[in-house]
């Protein structure tokens, strides 16, 4: 058993200025180094061009072009390395987990991955220069992998495959312009039916209208269906979905099969969070470990937020946030069965 914090970081400002920001907050931990240290081990089978790259921010989500161009000045790299570790278009992006359900204005999800992968930080930014304020874990600095922003969408994404990737962003960028760029869920529909994209990702999205969408989308194909439950294979395009899903559909089973027993978030959130329901996992070393439970509140603005299993969430007042008022902790505590640290502490890629 492991003891595992996230930093909380809060910011109020320009694109450029969060960018410059988020720079000082990477030279004060292990998280360029151990990036770094990734692609050294897993060499890129990829180009990443930065006029192409340019176009694609420009063209979906320009003030964070600006944010990686402070990036870039605060850690004084040339443009190719901050597009390849912070940009996300192109680049790969290795298998996961993750189980989502939704409900009465809630979305509650596990989010299952390597903890090597995890950037042990929770963030909160209400840009100044355009864009919409988010709440949520950063995922390689830039990314989010869950969150909700000031309108009330709350977003999550579950993994698929890799197989036949194209030109386009990865999915924590995605899930951040998402965040940034929408209002609802009808926008993230849109949105991601126009966006290109590296890898097959389905993309849950739930807002103040109570409703909640599945987008399932590769380089190829998107579809969409409305339900409350995902994990990680496809039910519309099944033809793109991994050979081995045992894991993904006993999942869903479990969720399917408690799911008239959920009466509330609360319960929701006990039944992924809980090590006895079935759902959570401790497959970290498989990437499928459940590091964090996350839940989003469109109506209350409200979130919470939970490291490991069997945890009491921490709750966070978006609102009041928003209103001008700061959070007063600093990080959120957690534990977690496994010895594998977080991607800002010093380790070494295995």
């Amino acid at each position: 058993m492991q003891s595992v914090s996230n930093e909380i970081t809060q910011f109020r400002g320009t694109h450029y200025e969060f960018g410059r920001e988020q720079g000082r907050y990477v030279k004060r931990n292990e998280l360029l180094h151990n990036r770094e240290d990734n692609w050294k081990i897993r060499v890129p089978r990829f180009q990443v061009d930065p006029v192409e790259t340019k176009e694609m921010f420009l063209r979906y989500a320009p003030y964070i072009w600006d944010e990686l161009l402070g990036l870039q000045d605060e850690l004084e790299l040339s443009l190719a390395d901050t597009l390849l570790h912070f940009g996300h278009y192109r680049v790969e992006g290795p298998s996961s987990g993750c189980s989502i359900m939704t409900g009465d204005n809630f979305l509650v999800r596990n989010y299952d991955y390597h903890p090597m992968t995890y950037d042990g930080r929770f963030s909160v930014f209400q840009p100044t220069d355009g864009g919409s304020a988010i709440i949520g874990p950063a995922s390689r600095v830039t990314g989010r992998m869950d969150g909700m922003n000031e309108h009330g969408l709350a977003m999550g994404y579950n993994f698929i495959n890799r197989r036949r990737p194209g030109d386009g962003f990865v999915s924590f960028m995605i899930g951040r312009i998402i965040l940034e760029t929408c209002t609802s869920v009808e926008d993230a529909i849109s949105l991601v039916k126009e966006m290109p994209h590296r890898g097959s990702f389905s993309y849950v999205v739930h807002d103040r209208s109570n409703r909640s969408f599945v987008i399932e989308a590769t380089a190829r194909d998107i579809e969409v269906r409305e339900t409350n439950l995902c994990t990680n294979h496809f039910d519309l395009l099944q033809h793109e979905n991994r050979f081995h899903l045992d894991d993904s559909k006993r999942r869903m089973m479990e969720l399917k099969t408690h799911q008239h027993l959920i009466q509330d978030a609360e319960s929701a959130f006990r039944l992924l969070n809980d090590s006895d329901k079935g759902v959570f996992s401790e497959l970290y070393s498989h990437w499928a470990g459940t590091i964090h439970t996350s839940a989003y509140f469109p109506t209350d603005m409200k979130v919470w937020f939970a490291l490991g299993s069997d945890q009491e969430p921490v709750t966070f007042d978006f609102k009041d946030w928003l209103a001008g008022n700061d959070f007063s902790s600093t990080h959120i505590h957690g534990e977690l069965e496994t010895d594998i640290q977080f991607a800002n502490t010093l380790q070494t890629w295995r």
